[in-house]
């Protein structure tokens, strides 16, 4: 279809999921300033659910265990507070299946903040909440709402809502006192969000490949990039994958995400077998999906070092490209074991990437 005034004839109904942002909803469910983003063949229609409603699988066994079992005896305040902020109920289970309590990932965040800050801080966040920890309901937010204490934050207005930010480990805690398992970041920073300064390849393991395909995918991207004159950085998904970052010049969107999208329809293009850049379940099989709409002004990538809403609370972890070989996972690195890989690295691996300004070259 071409021009303005072309028509087309429909027969019959067209049900497709697609990925839209909005800035929250009218008084009569209607979305507010909505952005198409993208159509979503990995979910059905009836998968696609409010904003607000649970993003997580809901166990209501485990959420009905957890509130009935009894919570063990609080310190006193001075002991529940980390920096400025005050934790109610710090023993509460967030991973009931390693035991790790809301106390434990203050603990945690505290112990790597000084690897995290420079990824979190001054970039627009999103958050994944589930206050009564993995298997109960969760809440995907890109705004400030109801349940989030924002005296520790820094919130940005934008259309009619708020945007959410954090300047330092107090804000950090915040999050962890109002129940967020997931913290998300978008590719820019919160005074410049018409430009991009980080592009993420998402690589998301289809059914039938493994752990090494994912691993080979990841380098492609990088020796293609890197024949480009561009350096790249990975890092784990906490989940199945790995993201190869790139940090850029502050590009506009358009000229970040068609970057983005060349060269992973190139990858497809050259290896269609291996790779695939649409999200269709059913032609996954055997092939690594190439995420590129990650890349466009509102959409997130999980952020480094942030915990993932999932058993066993893998954390999503920078590595060296040299230790993607002895890696064995994309969720080899959890909470509870970070602690003992951070103390072991002579440099941090991502310690240059703020101070890369890439200029993005022209695709032919």
């Amino acid at each position: 279809m071409h021009g303005a005034d072309a028509t087309f004839n429909v027969a019959g109904t067209l049900n497709y999921a697609t990925e839209v942002d909005f800035h929250g909803w009218t008084h009569d469910d209607r979305v507010r300033h909505a952005s198409f983003q993208g159509l979503r063949e990995d979910k059905s229609t009836k998968e696609v659910v409010r904003e607000v409603k649970a993003m997580a699988a809901t166990n209501t066994s485990a959420t009905a265990k957890r509130r009935s079992a009894p919570i063990a005896k609080s310190a006193t305040k001075t002991e529940n507070k980390v920096g400025a902020i005050t934790l109610t109920h710090p023993d509460r289970v967030y991973w009931d299946d390693v035991g790790i309590t809301k106390r434990d990932l203050a603990d945690y965040y505290t112990q790597v903040w000084k690897w995290m800050r420079p990824h979190v801080v001054g970039r627009p966040i999103a958050l994944l909440r589930c206050p009564d920890g993995v298997g109960s309901q969760c809440f995907f937010q890109k705004h400030t709402s109801a349940g989030v204490a924002t005296e520790h934050l820094h919130l940005v207005p934008e259309k009619s809502d708020k945007i959410i930010s954090i300047d330092n480990l107090d804000g950090l805690i915040a999050l962890v006192q109002a129940g967020v398992l997931e913290i998300h970041t978008r590719g820019s920073t919160i005074d410049d969000r018409e430009r991009a300064d980080r592009l993420v390849f998402d690589l998301d393991p289809g059914p039938g490949t493994n752990w090494r395909d994912v691993v080979a995918a990841a380098r492609e991207v990088r020796k293609l990039l890197s024949e480009l004159k561009l350096k790249t950085f990975v890092k784990t998904t906490g989940g199945k994958g790995l993201h190869v970052v790139l940090p850029i010049k502050p590009t506009s969107w358009d000229e970040a995400k068609g970057f983005a999208r060349a060269v992973a329809e190139g990858m497809a293009g050259n290896a269609p077998d291996r790779y695939i850049v649409t999200a269709t379940k059913a032609k996954r099989k055997g092939r690594i999906f190439i995420d590129y709409l990650r890349n466009s002004r509102e959409a997130t990538a999980v952020a480094p070092y942030s915990t993932r809403a999932r058993p066993g609370a893998a954390v999503s972890t920078p590595v060296e490209w040299s230790e993607l070989g002895a890696l064995k996972s994309a969720s080899q690195y959890t909470v509870k074991n970070l602690k003992t890989r951070l103390a072991r690295l002579r440099k941090d691996p991502w310690a240059n990437i703020a101070r890369l300004k890439q200029k993005l070259p022209k695709l032919k």
